[in-house]
């Protein structure tokens, strides 16, 4: 089983470190300096305290003869499509998007090629910090792993994947519409980025009163509109934004975004990938407001 991870951030990384792990043949797609501290130091990550090198190749060019059983694609939404370009005439059957979607995925396939797209979603979050990569996987209870085919039958190379995941210690969890799982998904991350850009200090936001009650209402409007829209909101649980009252809401809030997790799995992203964030708003919001 040959895996390519075509990004070397923090999900590419990690999940690179842990499907190493667990006995895969790994490669990294990566370039400019990221590509150079990892030709000149390997790819370094820390476990309980301590500073691990993980067992991967590295990987500058990709030829189109060059298969692999998986690609999983880790970059931002902004170079999804040009990744997808460079990958058309690559021969790999596979491609995993591991990333914030809003585009339609019969859209994404009319650039990569019909039926080679998996889209999927990670349950992971951190950051690279001297060049050390210090992340980790998301509790199972609050968020797998995410995949599915579009078509939203499960398959034989959806059923490796999940091997994949099982074997690498990973939560995953499938789901029939990875389209709809993934504007629920952003539903929740752009009012939790937005709260972090609109504080006068962004690392202690959950202070910050108004902004959370104004993002617990900006969370309950859009699941309403979602469930009104989509029929139905996945998964199941997020239709607590809808039950839960604004002010029990803003209250839990404060709490979640002045936690460690909210640390590593919210800030860290949403000041790392702001250009991202600020375009899925304008992208999504597009859509809510019409």
């Amino acid at each position: 089983m040959r895996i390519l991870i075509y990004g070397a951030g923090v999900i590419g990384s990690l999940y690179a470190v842990l499907f190493s792990n667990a006995g895969y043949d790994v490669s990294i797609y990566a370039r400019g300096y990221r590509l150079e501290k990892l030709r000149e130091n390997g790819l370094l990550y820390l476990e309980n305290k301590r500073i691990k090198k993980a067992r991967v190749k590295l990987c500058s060019k990709l030829s189109d003869t060059d298969i692999y059983d998986f690609i999983f694609l880790t970059v931002r939404n902004n170079q999804l499509k040009k990744a997808l370009r460079e990958l058309r005439t690559n021969k790999s059957k596979c491609i995993v998007t591991m990333v914030n979607n809003f585009f339609d995925y019969k859209e994404l396939e009319k650039i990569a090629g019909k039926g080679r797209i998996i889209p999927a979603f990670p349950g992971a979050g951190g950051s690279i910090t001297d060049d050390i990569l210090d992340a980790s996987l998301t509790p199972r209870f609050i968020q797998s792993t995410t995949f599915g085919e579009i078509t939203g039958v499960k398959t034989k190379r959806s059923k490796y994947l999940a091997q994949i995941f099982k074997k690498s210690k990973i939560p995953y969890q499938e789901t029939r519409d990875m389209h709809k799982w993934q504007l629920c998904h952003l539903a929740m991350v752009i009012p939790i980025a937005d709260a972090y850009y609109e504080a006068r200090c962004a690392k202690n936001v959950g202070l910050e009163k108004d902004i959370m009650h104004r993002t617990a209402k900006r969370l309950k409007r859009n699941y309403i509109f979602l469930k009104k829209d989509l029929g139905e909101i996945s998964p199941w649980k997020l239709n607590v934004f809808i039950a839960v009252p604004v002010k029990i809401l803003a209250f839990a809030l404060r709490f979640l975004f002045e936690s460690s997790f909210g640390d590593k799995f919210m800030y860290r992203h949403s000041m790392k990938a702001r250009d991202e964030m600020i375009r899925l708003h304008r992208e999504f919001y597009g859509y809510v407001l019409g």
